[in-house]
């Protein structure tokens, strides 16, 4: 497939990706993703890694349209709501301290 990416055309396959990124350790993932064989990338990543470019010359939504295109799974992570706790603290300190054993 014919992708233009940072104003420079590619012809991109998925085996292509599929090799170009085996034996490639993910980097930690702050934004989207791309899922690649069994793992989740960074798209900047898979975007470098691909097209041998500086990841500061092209946007994200250029890798994200054209790994889309090509068959794979793109999106991002969701973020972790915080646990609400309904009981009071009270209760949580008397739960921590346990109960008194009687001799």
């Amino acid at each position: 497939m014919r992708c233009v990416i940072a104003r420079f055309p590619f012809d991109l396959t998925k085996s292509g990706v599929l090799e170009s990124m085996k034996g490639i350790k993910p980097e930690p993932i702050t934004g989207e993703t791309v899922i690649v064989g069994r793992r989740r990338y960074p798209v900047k990543q898979v975007g470098q890694v691909v097209t041998r470019q500086d990841p500061r010359d092209f946007s994200a939504g250029e890798v994200v349209r054209a790994m889309t295109r090509l068959g794979f799974t793109c999106g991002t992570l969701p973020v972790a709501e915080p646990e609400v706790s309904t009981e009071s603290p009270f209760d949580r300190a008397s739960a921590l301290l346990g109960t008194p054993v009687s001799v």
